[in-house]
């Protein structure tokens, strides 16, 4: 039974010393600093303007489903359904502001960057690849004159000229 604990341990151990947990760990700490980030832009930049436009901030403006939408003074208690629209307005919001940070800071520059460098590995391979094509041209023309040298024509499909093995050297 011990030998389960050590080697759940070292497992654990092992799971936890692998880089992409502590890369998790530094991407949540750094979502949650930036979400406070968003926050404060949409409190403090947004919900003015639309304060400006309108009577409130984004988190007051709501709509009465059924009743009147009125709280009792001395109990505090709502009378009414009212939905809350500006909450959720505003955190649809936030979550645009998020994403479109996310995505032009972050997901665009590496997407171009990546395809940057698998151009360059693709030209690196396009060039060795015409190198090995034209070594392998080289190497023909050298066999054609081999064979052109010993008295045949021009190379045949076989890889010999028509005066060379298997050939009767005529035309």
């Amino acid at each position: 039974m011990s030998e389960k604990k050590v080697s759940l341990l070292e497992g654990f151990k092992a799971f936890l010393t692998r880089g992409n947990v502590i890369d998790l760990a530094v991407a949540v700490v750094i979502g949650a600093a930036f979400t406070n980030i968003v926050n404060a832009v949409v409190k403090g930049v947004i919900n003015p303007l639309v304060g400006a436009f309108g009577t409130q901030d984004l988190d007051n403006y709501s709509s009465c489903l059924r009743g009147p939408c009125t709280t009792d003074p001395a109990t505090g208690e709502m009378d009414g359904i009212e939905i809350l629209w500006g909450s959720v307005l505003s955190a649809t919001l936030s979550f645009l502001i998020t994403a479109a940070v996310v995505y032009f800071l972050m997901v665009l520059p590496m997407a171009k960057y990546l395809a940057r460098r698998a151009a360059m590995q693709a030209a690196k391979e396009g060039v060795q690849e015409t190198l090995e094509v034209s070594e392998l041209e080289v190497l023909k023309e050298i066999r054609d004159a081999l064979v052109a040298q010993r008295g045949g024509g021009a190379a045949g499909p076989g890889g010999f000229g028509a005066g060379g093995p298997g050939g009767d050297g005529e035309r």
